[in-house]
Parts: C-alpha cells; sequence; structure tokens
C-alpha cells in the first residue's frame, strides 16, 4: 500500500473478505458521485441510476480480484467508465424512442421535468441556462477520453494524477497525468465563452 493510505481501498479489502458493512460504507459515500459521472456521460436520469447500481453491482462481483494498485475511486471510476462507454456503444447499435417525449401529435403532456436545486433571479435564469448549454456543448465537442478526464476532474474532484492512475489504469496518458499538457483541454473549453 502507498505511504498514504486509502481508507476506501482499506474498505475494499474488508469486502473482499466478505464485510457487507464496509460495501454499504463505500455505497453509501460514492453512491451520488457514480450517477453524477453517469448522468454525464449518458444524459438520462433513470439511466444513470440504473448504471450506478450496475457499477456497485459490478464492484460487488469484482471484489475477489481487487488488488491496490491505484486509488480505490481510480478502480471505481474505471468501472464507471467502461459500463458507460458499453452503454453508449448498445445505444449506437439499438436506437430506442424515449418515452418521456412528447408524442407526435405534439400532446399536451409536458416531458419529465427535473427540480433544479439552485435557484436564480429571474434576469439570471436565462443566462445560467446559456451558460450550461455552451458547457456542455464545449464538453460533448471534446474526444471522449478528454470529456471524461474533465468530467472526472471538475464533477467528481478527482486529480489529474488520480485520473492517469498511476500507470494508466484508466486508458489517460500523459496528456491527463500532466497538469500542464491538462490545461491545454480546459483551455480548449473556454474558446466556446468567446463566441458569445
Amino acid at each position: 500500500m502507498p505511504p498514504n493510505p486509502d481508507t476506501d481501498a482499506a474498505l475494499m479489502l474488508r469486502v473482499k473478505q466478505g464485510d457487507g458493512a464496509a460495501f454499504a460504507e463505500l455505497v453509501d459515500k460514492y453512491k451520488q458521485p457514480v450517477m453524477n459521472f453517469a448522468w454525464r456521460m449518458l444524459r438520462d436520469a433513470t439511466e444513470a441510476e440504473d448504471m450506478a447500481q450496475n457499477v456497485f453491482l459490478q464492484v460487488h462481483k469484482s471484489a475477489h480480484r481487487y488488488k491496490v494498485s491505484a486509488r480505490f475511486s481510480t478502480w471505481l471510476f474505471t468501472i464507471a467508465r467502461n459500463l458507460c462507454l458499453n452503454e453508449i456503444r448498445r445505444r449506437s447499435r439499438h436506437p430506442a424512442d424515449s418515452m418521456d417525449a412528447a408524442g407526435p401529435e405534439g400532446d399536451d403532456q409536458p416531458a419529465r421535468q427535473y427540480e433544479d436545486s439552485k435557484t436564480f433571479l429571474p434576469g439570471d435564469t436565462l443566462l445560467h441556462r446559456e451558460l450550461e448549454q455552451k458547457i456542455e456543448q464545449a464538453l460533448t465537442d471534446l474526444p471522449e477520453i478528454q470529456r471524461t478526464a474533465i468530467i472526472l476532474c471538475r464533477k467528481e474532484e478527482m486529480s489529474y494524477e488520480e485520473i492517469a492512475g498511476g500507470g494508466g489504469l484508466l486508458g489517460f496518458g500523459d496528456e491527463v497525468a500532466d497538469p500542464s499538457r491538462a490545461g491545454n483541454l480546459e483551455t480548449k473549453t473556454q474558446a466556446v465563452f468567446a463566441d458569445g
């Protein structure tokens, strides 16, 4: 184990020995970050919830193979990333119509809505939406590996070193592990704001 012991890795080692309470503790700690990550990858709240359950199911199934080669969170988000990419590939092969979308005749039924936990003044709401759209577009325009790195860094608060995973556990190279090069990724997203 590294000099700074990863308490989550210690919990996962207990899970490996069959400790259900340790698994419950990891799920409680990471369920929201994993759901947030899945939502950013899949853009669907219901599928993000399902994906988070699948991630923890896979963690439990893979517990017997767990080795402390990187931080637990790196291993966990590797599983989440791989499952999300599998889902994205499945979607592209088997597209489906949304049951939440309005009917073809323009039914009066509203699409599913989610409550925004932040409230803004009426004048700020439009600006906030525009900003969110520009950020999401900038993320969408990035290559998948760079988009994932930024999401993990900015939304899940992982360091570039954790994302690189000490040997590229997530499959990221020096572009992510070297903060000066990773900063270039953020520069690419900032270019969007120069337009408007």
